[in-house]
């Protein structure tokens, strides 16, 4: 988690919603990501996905099902369809996401028993450091009229 906390640090630095992610395969870093949807454009740019993308490419196949995903906040349902079809085996965020989380606090795709994959899901680890990044962001945001 504190490798995906420094990305998320990083995407602040680029102007992004800071979120970072990790996915661990035998606990090696085999995949990062932060966000980046206002840089590039693409509003698939979340940081899960990102990290999804490396890993796969490292590992020369789309199916993920032995690695963890790290992320420091929680996975939106975009995020999370995306970790089922990779087959991730676990999911570990920091802060909860109450306007669009997608494992527990708006919906809970992974305990959705008509889905066809289930990862262990874990939240709330490192959860202060990570929605404090959040919170600074958005203020900062707020203070200088902007919008994220």
């Amino acid at each position: 988690m504190l490798e995906a906390l420094a990305l998320a640090r990083q995407a602040a630095e680029a102007g992004e919603v800071p979120v970072g992610a990790v996915v661990v395969k035998e606990g090696v870093v085999i995949g990062r990501g932060y966000n980046r949807p206002v840089s590039t454009r693409d509003p698939t740019a979340h940081a899960e996905v990102i990290a999804l993308r490396e890993a796969a490419t490292r590992l020369g196949n789309y199916r993920l099902g032995d690695c963890a995903l790290y992320v420091t906040l929680e996975p939106c349902a975009m995020c999370a369809g995306a970790m089922m079809h990779a087959r991730i085996a676990r999911v570990v965020y920091g802060a909860a996401d109450p306007k669009s989380g997608a494992c527990g606090s708006v919906v809970d795709l992974f305990a959705e028993k008509r889905l066809n994959h289930h990862a262990t899901v874990i939240g709330g680890v490192m959860a202060g450091e990570a929605g404090e990044l959040l919170q600074e962001f958005f203020s900062a945001r707020r203070r200088a009229g902007g919008h994220a």
